[in-house]
């Protein structure tokens, strides 16, 4: 493995990305609701922004561990996507998604979905490079950090058994 220009660690905070889009007629199902299909687009895009954010280099998608559909958001909704590194480990790190169903009219907000995903980085030569530290600092984020951290475990334990 190539070893990463700069070690030095990021917090959750410094990757962060939120984004927001307009949910159009040509993102949704005859029901008027956005097809799950674009919502999972718009959160590998995030998720991979704030991957890129946390290790300064090139990531790819290798699971989406969970993905939970709370709420539909409809044409015409605000969807506000925000993205943050929960861990990291060697060449890998855990993505936690929140997408945020906004009315634009009363900016009523309402969590739609959420999703954790595994992404790894990549070093110039296409293969896993190390990753920098994750720095948790706030109570939100080193629980965040330590409940990543227990998925990563079961991650691990799920693949023995594949």
């Amino acid at each position: 493995m190539v070893p990463m220009t700069s070690t030095k660690g990021k917090t959750p905070r410094e990757s962060a990305v939120e984004t927001r889009y307009l949910v159009m007629p040509q993102q949704a199902n005859p029901q008027g609701t956005a097809f799950g299909g674009a919502i999972v687009s718009w959160i590998d895009m995030v998720a991979a922004m704030a991957g890129q954010r946390h290790c300064g280099c090139e990531v790819v998608t290798a699971q989406i561990d969970t993905l939970i559909f709370r709420h539909p958001v409809h044409i015409g909704d605000q969807v506000i996507l925000r993205a943050a590194v929960n861990y990291v480990g060697h060449s890998s790190m855990e993505v936690g998604v929140q997408v945020i169903r906004e009315d634009p009219y009363t900016g009523e907000q309402t969590l739609a979905t959420t999703a954790h995903l595994t992404l790894v980085a990549l070093g110039k030569d296409q293969k896993p490079t190390a990753v920098p530290p994750l720095l948790p600092e706030t109570p939100e984020e080193k629980r965040r950090y330590e409940a990543a951290k227990l998925r990563v475990q079961e991650r691990k334990e799920r693949l023995k058994t594949l």
